[in-house]
């Protein structure tokens, strides 16, 4: 287990382009080709996972299933857990030949019992390196309601920048390479909110 830094920026799309015109510039590099990654999220019944990272609580975790493109065959598990030592993840192979086809895909985790998929978030990401520091562009993000039976899509108005760095990599150096405000994004807390704003 490593723990590591996360620094989430909120960009419109006309700023993502400056910005990443900008940090090519200083000598960003892409690392390799984007590719669209598909995260379906699972929480409670009350919401608790939300719920938890709205307030901020310490620990709390998300669990999602991922994949990239359309290869259903090579799924994985994710665990996300912010503790008050820093953030990490854990990833496992995930194995259901029904994955999708049916209603109830379900899991169960040890907290917080029953878990049923909520939400399914899928977005363009491209990675790229800075001076050490990862990054990764996130545009076209799309949330698709698993709570309900029409499962409608909201298409997100922003893009997401995010700075992936070992847990001791200075702050300032940071706000010396990235001269932009960082701020608070969660997919999944976005995405829950603006489809709970349409049910």
């Amino acid at each position: 287990m490593s723990f590591r830094k996360e620094i989430k920026y909120k960009l419109t799309l006309s700023d993502q382009k400056i910005l990443k015109k900008e940090l090519i510039i200083k000598g960003m590099k892409l690392l390799f080709a984007k590719r669209k990654i598909n995260s379906l999220y699972f929480d409670t019944d009350n919401l608790d996972f939300y719920k938890n990272s709205e307030e901020g609580v310490l620990p709390r975790k998300k669990i999602r299933i991922r994949w990239y493109g359309d290869n259903l065959k090579s799924l994985s598990k994710e665990t996300k857990i912010s503790s008050i030592e820093g953030r990490f993840k854990l990833s496992e192979v995930y194995k259901n030949n029904q994955f999708l086809s049916k209603n109830n895909i379900n899991l169960l985790d040890g907290t917080y019992g029953l878990l049923k998929p909520k939400i399914l978030i899928s977005y363009i990401r491209e990675y790229y390196e800075l001076n050490n520091i990862r990054l990764t562009f996130d545009t076209s993000i799309k949330y698709q309601n698993f709570k309900s039976l029409s499962r409608f899509i909201k298409n997100e108005t922003e893009s997401v920048m995010e700075v992936k760095t070992n847990f001791n990599t200075d702050d300032d150096y940071i706000k010396k390479t990235i001269k932009y405000p960082s701020s608070r994004f969660s997919k999944y807390a976005r995405g829950i909110f603006l489809i709970e704003s349409l049910t």
